[in-house]
């Protein structure tokens, strides 16, 4: 306990030192890369990356597994109440319906991921258990509530927390959906992780866009869009507005990228060139974009200013302001 009493003091220096354009004062490029490689490592998506990076570090600690470390730092986010972009207490669909989707990956190809699943406190925790317990990859909508209950996932009560349910009673007046960059479209936490084995794995949990239609699933539950892991070569993640990422299979890119030789910070870089380019009205998209390569060297890119995530190293936890396409007006 001593040990991850430190490692969250670490994290809140970090937090506090590493402000928005600041970073390279202190030799943390903005862009995320490093230019030598460290293990073990952890990167997650924005600044709630920061407590997620803490637990996910004391999980290693005391397990040694990155896969059980990458599950536990998320399930700190998919309870954080403050939270309205992940977990059973983010904004609804339209309907009024709070529904999410996980996924989980190991670098030796194991996968699970599960999407519109509804009154399931830990999404993520189900995820790993179709990889682990089914011949599976992904179960949906009532199949994955059914597979919950045999698994003795309990069922919470299908209501809205009260920040939700305000923010949708206001959304009803006019019910328009127009997201917003950076508050509506970082709709994920997705976090990577190398351990000093070299062995790999990721996470990626979501309440989905706000206000999305019923039975919307984004990105972060399909295995190669804001998911991948591959041992031999390294991980990415992805998070933004999910269509988009799905257009390009983001994470799945990235990771061939590095594979053919590109730094992860240039598989970045490369991948929001393909998103912006599949897509249309990019003035109104976010996404963003982390990545590891097997000898723990870093990217991190986004379509706009405004992406951050947090990077958990020895060194401690810190908070890290990516690189952009688009700069600032």
């Amino acid at each position: 306990m001593s040990q991850r009493r430190k490692f969250i003091k670490k994290s809140l220096l970090g937090s506090a030192v590493f402000l928005p354009g600041v970073a390279s004062a202190f030799n943390v490029p903005a862009t995320g890369k490093q230019a030598i490689g460290e293990k073990p490592i952890i990167l997650s998506t924005w600044n709630h990356g920061l407590p997620a990076n803490a637990d996910a570090w004391a999980k290693l600690e005391d397990t040694g597994s990155i896969l059980d470390a990458v599950e536990a730092g998320v399930k700190n986010t998919e309870l954080d109440l403050t939270n309205l972009s992940v977990g059973l207490q983010g904004l609804p669909d339209r309907e009024g319906i709070a529904t999410l989707d996980a996924s989980i990956m190991t670098g030796d190809g194991s996968c699970g991921s599960v999407a519109f699943v509804r009154q399931i406190k830990h999404p993520i925790s189900l995820a790993r258990a179709v990889m682990e317990k089914t011949p599976h990859v992904m179960i949906v909508g009532e199949g994955a509530r059914q597979f919950a209950i045999a698994q003795g996932f309990p069922l919470e009560e299908e209501k809205l927390s009260p920040n939700a349910q305000k923010a949708y009673d206001k959304w009803k007046v006019n019910s328009q959906y127009k997201p917003i960059i950076n508050i509506e479209n970082h709709d994920t936490i997705g976090m990577i992780g190398l351990d000093a084995n070299g062995k790999l794995a990721g996470s990626c949990t979501t309440s989905g866009l706000a206000y999305k239609m019923h039975g919307r699933v984004g990105d972060s539950p399909i295995i190669g869009a804001g998911l991948y892991v591959d041992d031999e070569v390294g991980a990415a993640t992805a998070t933004g507005l999910g269509e988009s990422i799905i257009r390009i299979c983001g994470s799945f890119l990235i990771v061939e990228l590095m594979r053919q030789g590109r730094t992860p910070q240039e598989a970045c870089e490369e991948a929001v060139r393909r998103l912006i380019s599949k897509n249309k009205d990019i003035k109104d998209i976010q996404a963003g974009f982390l990545a590891i390569n097997k000898e723990g060297e870093t990217g991190a890119y986004a379509v706009h200013p405004g992406f951050n995530f947090a990077k958990a190293t020895n060194s401690g936890n810190v908070l890290i302001d990516s690189g952009s396409h688009f700069k600032k007006q």
